[in-house]
């Protein structure tokens, strides 16, 4: 099998049957928004990248809910996304792209393959009170209540493979517990692969990005009435006339002993840390259709400067991406062939 008939398959298992194929099979629900970012004074220091040499470079980004569910359900325990696009002096771009989870799912394209097979969206119910009873007395934690209006879940299937498969535990664990953020600022952004930075005198580092919000991370409370779409209200209230949110990006420095390739395992939370700068939002994209919805956001689009590790997530997610959007009819995504 080869990477493009993998990287169909992915996109085609990540098709929940709540979703819609004119949109992203996961991160399905998003809302856009843009600011600018600069560099730290010792960014320049570290990586010969245009966005790292002070400059004030504009970007466009688009947060966003885990589920490939087609309806908004931002009270939802959920995995968070986060994508950003910086717009080069020179007229190119990159993208950065991360999650609310410090790993993957799988470390090969084959098993991340087979944890999405595993885990399909299947209808869920509440457990009675008997059968949690029957479950305590097993030493087993019982089934969670739905969440508002839930009615399909993948979590059985991805707590079966989980149990199986130790690479997955972390991730798969992780999303199940991560709750919901008071905002999509109010949370951080791993961007889970490694990649490789070129610094002026020609050293290369392998290292990873995490966005760190200025504001502090704040999980929403349990105890907080449902509600579908606070999230972009709280983004627009919170971005509204002068209003911005503002977050750290922070480099980790890869050590001796650190797996550059495999993105299910992060690394020791005591590697070296750096502020390469910091990124201000200050408005919601006002076309959110042409501004957010069709643009083709890419973990592999990468400038001069920046390359990617031998993750083979990494690559199959360029290649997923660029299946995706072309099959939903987007704005050129940045890999298409002429």
């Amino acid at each position: 099998m080869n990477d493009q008939t993998i990287a169909a398959d992915l996109v085609k298992a990540l098709q929940r049957p709540d979703g819609d194929l004119n949109l992203r099979p996961v991160h399905t629900m998003g809302i856009g928004m843009s600011g600018h970012f600069i560099a730290s004074d010792v960014a320049r220091n570290f990586c010969i990248a245009a966005h790292f040499q002070g400059e004030k470079i504009p970007v466009t980004g688009r947060f966003s809910n885990g589920s490939g569910s087609a309806t908004e359900r931002d009270d939802w325990s959920d995995v968070r996304g986060m994508a950003i696009r910086f717009h080069l002096p020179d007229g190119t771009a990159t993208d950065l792209l991360g999650m609310t989870l410090p790993a993957f799912f799988g470390p090969t394209k084959k098993t991340a393959l087979a944890f999405i097979k595993a885990s399909p969206a299947i209808p869920y119910f509440r457990e009675n009170a008997w059968a949690k009873i029957f479950d305590y007395l097993r030493m087993m934690i019982p089934k969670r209540n739905p969440y508002p209006n839930e009615t399909l879940s993948p979590d059985e299937g991805a707590f079966d493979y989980a149990n199986k498969n130790q690479f997955a535990q972390l991730p798969v664990f992780g999303a199940a517990t991560v709750g919901a953020p008071t905002g999509y600022t109010r949370a951080d952004y791993h961007a889970v692969h490694t990649f490789i930075i070129t610094s002026p005198d020609g050293v290369r580092r392998y290292v990873r990005f995490t966005w760190q919000p200025i504001s502090g991370v704040q999980p929403r409370k349990l105890t907080k009435e449902p509600d579908n779409n606070y999230l972009h209200d709280e983004l627009r209230d919170r971005l509204d006339g002068d209003g911005e949110a503002q977050f750290s990006l922070m480099m980790q420095l890869g050590e001796a002993g650190d797996d550059f390739n495999d993105c299910s395992r992060p690394w020791p939370p005591h590697r070296i840390r750096i502020l390469m700068g910091t990124l201000t939002l200050d408005h919601v994209a006002e076309d959110q259709t042409a501004d957010c919805e069709d643009l083709s956001f890419n973990p592999g689009l990468l400038t001069e400067g920046i390359e990617p590790s031998d993750d083979p997530i990494l690559a199959a997610r360029r290649d997923s991406y660029e299946i995706s959007s072309e099959w939903r009819k987007a704005t050129r995504c940045p890999f298409a062939k002429d």
